[in-house]
């Protein structure tokens, strides 16, 4: 590594010091302090003219200033006449704010691209962006690393039976992660996600009182609100028994008149047709009645019992390749964060509205129906709460922020399915970091007490582990390892917190040769590849 020095900012030292010995190098020397006032003083010791400088810095709880630590070594080796500056940052920060979510939100990490690129740096190491779009961002080339080889390697290690496991996304932003491992393992995979916007109590379709009449054969009944449109005093034929003499209509002028017509009839083709329920459609052939008409067609001819065995054949052999994932779907109610029985009283305030009127059954009185639902059957859910500031409703992309706060509410009831038979098989949950603890724990819940799973395995990349989550997950009876990498480092406190269920997997080997492939001007296509 001739030519080449590497330098530690202050976030993760212990990670540099692992690179440096992989490398048989020892680092940069370089005076990193603080003025009385808060500002960042930075001193470079080590000559790095002509030579390529590698600046290590990644995530920590003080976000703020390790980023702005890192601007101001860029630019004390830029001024020292560097060859390069490379930037090495394990977990990009700001990695999660990389789209605008509100009509005056800021894209920060493109920000944060462009002050990097501002401070002169050459190109950028890191692992896992939140979004690999995020690449798109750079004005240098950038080498985004994955942890999934290293994720791969300890479960077939660990793991016994893993060849019977399924990895599981918790929510449906990360499937392309899942199944990239499933695909390396050769395992099946599953989602699992949460609508924040119905509720298991919500009695289904009582939007409207239409709907009261519609029968489950697809015929239909004349509600009385129906009715009342007719004017009670007028009395209306049927087209069926009128008579026509025509000796009364002689001398009178023909005036052009409409014929009568029951409410619930419409005029096609000439010919008259009740009007029925949209699902008459899709009735069931047992409901049919044949009418007189009907009869008199000629029947189709019986097949022989050669022709019904070979109709039956076919028929089994369709059922045979007939996706049986499609039947794999589990649904629970999630109050607080945590599984319930199907008997436990739902919250004060259900997803689906503040007001109790949904959930009430069409016939029942409506005392307190809101005004402006009086005046129309159709449901008025552009101007509930969750209308966005830029028109229509709420993102389907929710950021794991707003999913967290919902399964934290009290007053909220969150329904939970999961897509994916893992009964009685460990199951994988991966995601590229854990934050929070209550989409975690609720997945883990979910596929152990709905779905029927052995062992839950939790496994991300950066273990950022704000607040409790980390005491909360390692309390969690669903869960039986927390994996995660040291690409952000976690304080002796919290590590202590998690008892014998963490697993902390080195990267130290995967940058020392990232950054020994990139001075050299070696391809780093290996990197990415699953060894068995």
């Amino acid at each position: 590594m001739r030519g080449a020095i590497v330098f530690s900012g202050s976030s993760h030292p212990t990670l540099v010091d692992g690179i440096c010995d992989r490398l048989g190098m020892k680092r940069g020397t370089a005076q990193l302090s603080k003025f009385a006032n808060g500002e960042t003083s930075v001193q470079i010791h080590t000559s790095v003219r002509d030579k390529d400088v590698f600046i290590v810095q990644s995530g920590s709880p003080k976000i703020n200033d390790a980023v702005m630590e890192l601007l101001i070594m860029v630019s004390a080796c830029r001024g020292g006449s560097s060859k390069s500056i490379t930037a090495v940052m394990p977990y990009f920060p700001y990695a999660r704010q990389s789209k605008k979510k509100s009509h005056r939100g800021a894209i920060t990490a493109r920000m944060v691209a462009n002050l990097l690129h501002i401070a002169g740096v050459d190109h950028v190491i890191t692992i896992d962006l939140h979004a690999s779009q995020m690449q798109g961002f750079f004005k240098c080339p950038v080498d985004n690393l994955i942890a999934e080889p290293l994720l791969a390697r300890w479960i077939r290690v660990n793991v016994p039976n893993w060849r019977d496991a399924v990895v599981v996304s918790k929510n449906p932003g990360g499937t392309k992660r899942v199944t990239s491992l499933a695909d390396a393992l050769k395992l099946s995979f599953g989602i699992v996600t949460t609508d924040r916007r119905r509720a298991a109590t919500a009695v289904q379709w009582n939007e409207s009182a239409m709907f009261e009449q519609l029968r489950l054969d697809g015929s239909y009944e004349a509600p009385d609100l129906v009715e009342a449109v007719v004017d009670a005093d007028a009395q209306i034929t049927p087209a069926g028994s009128q008579s026509y003499n025509p000796t009364a209509d002689l001398g009178k002028p023909k005036l052009r008149a409409r014929a009568p017509s029951h409410p619930l009839q419409r005029r096609a083709n000439g010919t008259s047709e009740t009007l029925q329920s949209p699902l008459s459609k899709s009735m069931r052939a047992a409901s049919i009645v044949s009418t007189k008409e009907e009869e008199n067609v000629p029947q189709p001819e019986k097949k022989s019992e050669k022709e019904q065995d070979e109709e039956q054949e076919d028929q089994e052999g369709a059922d045979e390749y007939t996706d049986e994932r499609a039947r794999n779907v589990t649904h629970g109610r999630l109050v607080r964060g945590h599984i319930v029985e199907d008997s436990h009283p739902s919250p004060s305030m259900s997803a689906v509205s503040h007001t109790s009127w949904r959930t009430r059954a069409p016939s029942d009185p409506d005392d307190d129906v809101p005004n402006h639902m009086m005046s129309s059957f159709m449901s008025t859910a552009s101007h509930s709460e969750h209308a966005h500031a830029l028109g229509g409703t709420i993102d389907a992309a929710a950021s794991s922020e707003d999913e967290e706060e919902d399964l934290r509410n009290p007053e909220l009831e969150t329904m939970v399915t999961l897509v994916g038979n893992v009964k009685d098989r460990p199951v994988f949950i991966v995601d590229d970091m854990i934050d929070k603890s209550a989409s975690w724990i609720a997945a883990a819940e979910t596929v152990v007490k709905r779905g029927g799973a052995t062992n839950v395995y939790c496994m991300a990349t950066h273990g950022l582990f704000g607040g409790d989550a980390l005491q909360e997950l390692a309390a969690c009876e669903c869960i039986t390892k927390l994996v995660v990498t040291n690409a952000f480092p976690i304080p002796a406190d919290k590590l202590a917190q998690a008892r014998d269920k963490l697993v902390v997997l080195p990267v130290d080997n995967l940058l020392a040769e990232a950054i020994r492939r990139n001075h050299h001007g070696e391809s780093i296509s290996q990197l990415f590849m699953h060894y068995d």
